[in-house]
């Protein structure tokens, strides 16, 4: 997924000539602390509310202020785990999304990272989660799907979490499946060790209720 794919246009950019108490009125609307600004379509840079608060000339068009506009942005073809890198680096809420000629192309809000990442994990799926630790010499996906695929069951996504200084992995897996004992037992003849596993059908829904709420969260 690359940042033209995650574009939201639900937060307009300002313009040099709106006013201070525009773009706070703006932020206060959308829920964020910065918005972009832009001057005859080329992105200027971000503005942040703190920018605004400071000055006593609020009602004085965005151009007065004589700032150094911040310029975290991504061009368009940037990957979304270097969209993400940005948007932490930065300490932003919003990354502003831009050509080659940095002219403006809309921004992309944590929301709709989340709701990619939720496709990406296949957490609204049925099925169950399962974490195995493995030595880093022994890994091997396919070895592990294999083993998964033995009980006519799919890894529907997985990812690594490693440790510094550590020999060990930690593999969590989504699988297409409810029932996953037999799995569980296969690992285990392999000298595979299970930190966790959850495999009633409740966990879903619970994992489901959780992501909804935090939609709402976002997006109140």
């Amino acid at each position: 997924m690359i940042a033209s794919k995650l574009i939201s246009y639900d937060i307009p950019p300002l313009k040099l000539s709106d006013t201070g108490v525009k773009a706070l009125d703006w932020m206060e609307e959308f829920k964020t602390s910065e918005l972009p600004v832009v001057d005859d379509g080329k992105y200027i840079g971000l503005i942040r509310e703190s920018e605004i608060l400071d000055r006593n000339d609020i009602d004085n068009p965005i151009k007065d202020y004589r700032l150094n506009f911040t310029m975290p942005f991504a061009y368009e073809n940037r990957h979304l785990f270097e969209v993400i890198s940005l948007i932490v680096e930065n300490d932003i809420n919003i990354l502003p999304v831009v050509n080659q000629n940095e002219q403006y192309l809309g921004l992309i809000t944590p929301q709709k990272i989340i709701n990619h990442l939720s496709q990406i994990v296949s957490v609204t799926n049925a099925g169950s989660i399962l974490t195995l630790e493995v030595n880093v010499k022994d890994y091997s996906l396919s070895e592990i799907a294999r083993m998964v695929e033995s009980d006519d069951a799919k890894v529907l996504s997985s990812f690594i979490t490693s440790h510094p200084d550590s020999t060990k992995l930690e593999v969590t897996l989504k699988i297409n499946k409810t029932e996953i004992s037999r799995i569980l037992h296969t690992f285990e003849r392999f000298n595979y060790i299970v930190l966790a596993s959850y495999n009633e059908s409740e966990y879903h829904q619970d994992l489901k209720n959780r992501y909804d709420e935090f939609m709402r969260f976002l997006n109140p």
